[in-house]
């Protein structure tokens, strides 16, 4: 009974306490003047931020059931164009000290504010004089009683900066402010949403006042959301300049995606997904040096430094090792033939995301994979200026050999413009020719140079607009899919035998020697010879670079004759149809002039007053208008396969 009775006590007397309270704050509602708690709050508001904002609409007081004051259309900075703009201001007040009657204020909310920085060429802004303002106000002791928290509801931040050509605007911005009364940190912790992204953000400076004084301070900065991730912790001054120094982290999904995201054009090509970069960062005004860099793109790992030049133009500049680079995601979208792989694609070339920053990368690596070819050992540098594309190749093992050269490609009015240097040594030709220009007709060893440009908007119309040259030097290869030795031995022996199947085999060279010219598209064979232990060819004509079709003339030869004494047999022959399936026919009338039967026939023909009956035995020998009563006369030989007909 007696505990009962204590707890009876004791609950009437916390009853009465908080009946008392409710008491003192009801009375002090009317007791307290509201034009005194205004100007307390207003008092307090100009003592911790040392800021002077300006109250253009009315002011309520609430003392009850919570304390606060509202303060509606609030402006900071010039009245015109305000730094500063909040439809409300709401200080919340201390519950114990009201209760004796003094004014604390616990927290400060700004409801729907617009913030505006506008950075002038000098680099100053609008902000300059309000933060000397609040720098004043930090180097004065702090009042333990001060409030420490301020919050920004339905924010919006616009930064303008004229000779950058920046112009960003900060949506849904949620934020707390961890304000410095006690301690001189200050931190930030919030949201916002920009490029309709959201995005979350913390900030921490380790010393407040120093940091608005323009002097080294810690500093810690998160942010993250979907586009990408990044962190930063280092220090930061202000004076004489900026200078930040720390490590960064960042990494996002789609590289490609984040940088459309921040406002840049979409990069042509393919690749630039998956992007994680960590690095020694070093600030200096406008430029941006990483050291220590490791950078993942893609799968791809490579180390190195970079920097980047915000001033005016902006520059990446930088130079990358890696082990092994996989490049085949970039140029997975670059087609230079049809599906069918027998037309050139005539789709249209794209090179607009090189505009609007310029690159000097160099890169290297001990393995390059590109598509189906595998590099060696490779070294190369990339240079962006003004929309033109230069990438320098300066030494790449690839094909069992070493290329070196440059390739130019840059925007012209709807086209683009490309040219080419390039040098082959010592490649195979088989492999080299074919994944390049889809010609597989050629083995062996060789070295190739070409200087070629052309301007279309598709790789269709550059071929047909290609000049330039290019030469070919090659040793102990072979002719794939072509026998010739086999071709003339048998037309040694029976110049009209026709039939048979020479397209096949091989045709063995010690040495190919080729010299071309393009104009328009056109190649012009002004030196082609091939050389062999027993064959030998001469080759002159032309060549159709976007029609990929083959006009050649030329003579084989075999080198040894047919018994001691004789010239050698030699055979004109054409070339005709397409790179990769070329036709190859001998001439018809040198077969017939080496057939002794055959050749007075050819001499008739040119006869006017015989050419029709000696026509009509050549059809009858060719079977070409033979009738089944039709039988030779005495004398006449069988019918004979026509003349120069292809085996």
């Amino acid at each position: 009974m007696t505990t009962a009775n204590g707890l009876k006590r004791l609950g009437f007397i916390l009853l009465a306490v908080i009946a008392g309270g409710l008491a003192v704050l009801t009375t002090a509602g009317y007791l307290v003047s509201a034009d005194a708690v205004r100007q307390q709050v207003l008092g307090e508001i100009r003592e911790v931020t040392g800021l002077e904002p300006v109250f253009r609409g009315k002011a309520s007081v609430s003392l009850f059931p919570t304390g606060s004051v509202n303060f509606a259309d609030v402006v900071l900075g010039d009245a015109k164009e305000p730094a500063l703009s909040a439809e409300r201001l709401t200080a919340r007040l201390r519950f114990f000290p009201l209760l004796i009657g003094r004014v604390e204020i616990a927290d400060v909310a700004l409801e729907n504010p617009r913030i505006a920085i506008d950075f002038q060429p000098n680099g100053q802004s609008n902000w300059s004089a309000l933060i000397d303002a609040l720098t004043r106000s930090q180097t004065t002791a702090h009042r333990l009683t001060a409030f420490s928290e301020m919050r920004i509801n339905g924010g919006t931040v616009v930064i303008r900066d004229q000779a950058r050509q920046l112009n960003e605007t900060l949506y849904g911005v949620e934020f707390s402010l961890a304000w410095p009364s006690i301690s001189k940190s200050f931190g930030a912790t919030g949201r916002f949403v920009w490029h309709d992204a959201p995005m979350d953000a913390s900030l921490t400076l380790a010393d407040f006042a120093a940091a608005l004084a323009g002097s080294r301070s810690g500093l810690k900065l998160r942010v993250s959301g979907e586009p990408m991730k990044a962190a930063f912790e280092g220090a930061i001054s202000l004076k004489p300049t900026l200078k930040i120094e720390g490590t960064l982290a960042a990494d996002s999904p789609s590289l490609r995606s984040a940088l459309v995201w921040t406002g840049q054009k979409p990069l042509p090509g393919g690749g630039f997904g998956r992007f994680a970069i960590k690095a020694r960062t070093n600030v200096v005004g406008g430029s941006i040096s990483l050291s220590s860099v490791n950078v993942e793109l893609d799968g791809n790992a490579a180390e190195g430094v970079l920097t980047f030049a915000g001033d005016g133009r902006k520059i990446l500049q930088g130079t990358l090792a890696a082990d092994a680079l996989d490049l085949t995601p970039y140029v997975s979208t670059i087609r230079l033939l049809t599906t069918n792989e027998r037309a050139w694609n005539n789709g249209r070339i794209t090179l607009d995301g090189l505009a609007g920053l310029d690159i000097d990368l160099r890169l290297s690596a001990a393995n390059v994979t590109v598509s189906t070819a595998k590099l060696g050992r490779t070294a190369v540098a990339a240079n962006l200026r003004g929309g033109q594309l230069v990438i320098t190749i300066g030494e790449a093992q690839a094909y069992g050999g070493v290329i070196k050269g440059s390739l130019t490609l840059a925007n012209s009015e709807q086209n683009v413009d490309l040219k080419s240097q390039l040098q082959f040594t010592e490649v195979d030709l088989e492999g080299c020719l074919g994944q390049l220009f889809g010609l597989r007709r050629l083995e062996g060893k060789g070295n190739i140079q070409l200087a070629v440009e052309g301007t279309g908007d598709s790789i269709l119309a550059v071929t047909q607009t290609l000049n330039g040259t290019a030469t070919l030097t090659g040793t102990n290869g072979a002719l794939a899919g072509l026998n010739v030795e086999q071709l003339l031995r048998r037309l040694e022996r029976r110049p009209l035998s026709g039939g048979g199947e020479f397209r096949s085999g091989r045709t063995p060279y010690d040495k190919i020697t080729v010299a071309l010219k393009i104009n328009q598209g056109t190649v012009t064979a002004e030196d082609v010879k091939v050389e062999g232990a027993t064959v030998v060819l001469g080759l002159v004509g032309s060549a159709s670079i976007p029609a990929r079709e083959l006009d050649l003339k030329g003579t084989a030869a075999l080198v040894s004759p047919p018994k001691p004494g004789a010239a050698p047999f030699e055979l004109p022959f054409i070339v005709q149809g397409s790179w990769d399936d070329p036709i190859m026919l001998p001439d018809p009338e040198s077969l017939i002039r080496r057939s002794g039967a055959a050749a007075p026939l050819l001499n008739a023909v040119r006869d006017r007053s015989t050419r029709d009956s000696v026509r009509s035995a050549i059809e009858r020998l060719t079977g070409g208008a033979a009738t089944s009563d039709t039988v030779p006369a005495a004398g006449q030989s069988s019918p004979q396969p026509a003349a120069g007909k292809p085996e």
